[in-house]
This record gives C-alpha cells, sequence and structure tokens, in this order.
C-alpha cells in the first residue's frame, strides 16, 4: 500500500497501541468512536495504568484533527505513522495502531487557510454556537472557515464546527515560536505550571494525561518548537547545556545505572535548582527540589531546544 495515503484523526484524543491485540477489555472506552476517553481514565486503577508500560500497550497518542500516514490496514485497524512526532522508530514518523473507526480519510482542504489552535486546558467543539459535540486537548489544531468576536468556525474530519474565540489563537498553520517579550524557556516553565497535578498517563500526549516525554514535547509545541517525541530522542538532539549554565526550559535527562544506562526520563528545568514534570504512573505532574529528587544520580544530560 502506497504510504502516501492519509488519513486524519477523528475522535479528541486517539490512543496508539503497540498491536490490535495490546489493548485489554478494560480499555474498551479508549476505542470507540467517540472516544471516552475521561471515563477511560477514570476506569484504570494504579496497576491497570502501570500494565500499559510493563505490558508495552500503548506507544503515543494523536490529537483530534492529527493528519497521519496509512502504513497497513488489517481489518478494524489501521497502522499509522505520525510526521509530526520525530522518532528514530521509523522516518516518516511515530508508528502504532490505532482503531479504523478513530480515522477516516483526510478531507479536501482549501490552500491557505489559517488554523485554530486550543490554548486553554480543554475546550469544547460545538456543532453550532449553542450545541457541544467533542471536549478537545489543549493544542488541538483545526482549520480555520470563518471567525466572528466570539466564535470561530473550523474544518474539522466530520464537517464544520465551532470554537469560541477565547479559548483558541489563530495561525498561519506553520511552527512558528510565540511572538512577544519575554523567555521562551520561562515560557515553557509557566506553560507546565498550567497542568500541575494533572496524573501521569503512560504515552500520553494530550491534556488529558502526559507521559514525562509527552509533556515536555507539548510545552515547547505551544512556542512552536518541534522536539522529537520520546526522551532517548530528545536527548540526542538540541544544544548541550552544562549543569552550571542550566536555564529555565531547559531539558533535563535521566539514565539507568546511575546515568550510565538507557536514557528513561525526562524533565523541564525551572530554575533554583527545580525541575517540573510528570513523573510516573503513580503520581502527578509536580516541581520538585532536584537536591531531594530520588533519580537525582542519575541525571545524565541536559539539552536546550528554545535558544
Amino acid at each position: 500500500m502506497s504510504m502516501q495515503k492519509r488519513m486524519i484523526v477523528a475522535v479528541s484524543v486517539a490512543t496508539v497501541w503497540t498491536k490490535p491485540e495490546s489493548p485489554r477489555p478494560l480499555d474498551e472506552s479508549a476505542l470507540k468512536h467517540p472516544v471516552e476517553i475521561r471515563e477511560w481514565l477514570r476506569r484504570m486503577t494504579i496497576d491497570d495504568k502501570l500494565d500499559l508500560w510493563e505490558g508495552n500497550r500503548i506507544q503515543t497518542q494523536i490529537l483530534y484533527g492529527t493528519s497521519v500516514l496509512v502504513a497497513e490496514e488489517l481489518e478494524d485497524w489501521i497502522k499509522v505513522l505520525i510526521p509530526q512526532q520525530g522518532t528514530r522508530k521509523e522516518a516518516l514518523g511515530y508508528p502504532g495502531w490505532v482503531p479504523r473507526c478513530q480515522l477516516v480519510i483526510e478531507p479536501e482542504a482549501p490552500a491557505g487557510l489559517k488554523r485554530a489552535e486550543v490554548i486553554t486546558a480543554q475546550a469544547w467543539l460545538y456543532r453550532n454556537p449553542s450545541e457541544r459535540s467533542i471536549e478537545l486537548s489543549y493544542l488541538t489544531s483545526l482549520p480555520v472557515l470563518d471567525e466572528t468576536e466570539q466564535w470561530v468556525k473550523v474544518k474539522t474530519p466530520e464537517g464544520a464546527g465551532y470554537l469560541k474565540a477565547n479559548e483558541v489563537r489563530l495561525s498561519d498553520g506553520s511552527l512558528i515560536p510565540e511572538p512577544g517579550e519575554g523567555h521562551i524557556g520561562c515560557g515553557i516553565v509557566e506553560q507546565g505550571r498550567r497542568f500541575l497535578d494533572l496524573p501521569y498517563l503512560w504515552g500520553g500526549m494530550s491534556s488529558f494525561g502526559y507521559d514525562c516525554s509527552g509533556f515536555a514535547y507539548s510545552m515547547h509545541r505551544y512556542f512552536g518548537i518541534s522536539i522529537p517525541r520520546d526522551a532517548s530522542d530528545q536527548a540526542k538532539q538540541g544544544m548541550l547545556i552544562a549543569k552550571e549554565q542550566l536555564e529555565p526550559g531547559d531539558l533535563l535527562f535521566f539514565a539507568y545505572e546511575e546515568g550510565k544506562g538507557a536514557i528513561h526520563h525526562v524533565g523541564i528545568y525551572a530554575g533554583d535548582n527545580r525541575m517540573i514534570h510528570s513523573p510516573e504512573s503513580i503520581k502527578s505532574i509536580e516541581i520538585m527540589d532536584l537536591s531531594s529528587y530520588k533519580l537525582a544520580k542519575e541525571h545524565c544530560v541536559s539539552r536546550r531546544y528554545w535558544g
């Protein structure tokens, strides 16, 4: 099958599974159209969440309206490649399996349309200004058809919809750093603070739950900065930063064997020897003092993408 065939995500958050057999019966809410992301998260125990990692069930997630490449089709499942999520696993984009019902053929869109990007933690998409449709994640991006003072009419995978104008920002669709005064690294930290106490989710790439590298990826993306999807890849790019030169917004990487083994975690330096990160399945996004961090001896490298 041609790798050029494209489809588009038609649910608020599509979870990308390692293989079609990866989901468990308790994951049914995450496999539907429309997806029931909050219900899925609510039902999972800590052990259920840990099993997403231990069982190698989930690879990543994709937001509503994201275009993906089709690599393979298998009955009710489609193997996709996600160009927006860079990885050494596949040159064309992050790979994994998505239920067919959560994807549609990518509709034609006129060239040159602005895009509306959600800048609140979540935002409702409306069928019309009085009828809610889908709850969308932070950084969901859709083509703009029209705009008024209160509403932005957008093109969705399933027709026209509306977003509240004060919950989105408009752009030409390119990844351009957020304009304005100030230190972008500090801005990355401030965006991260908005999600304090959000529970960790292995593979999470939405404001319903992030994993460590998904959190770092998304806070950078707000400023138009594209970084690799996984911590192990993030640690190999960007500008190498010495410990004494750390500034807010820099990424701190942690590896097994007291920093000599495989990289397994990333956090965002928050200044004053603190870090903001999405730590692990039993915890939530937090700011913590690096001097008391249990993995402090595993810090192996720091990188800067914003400078």
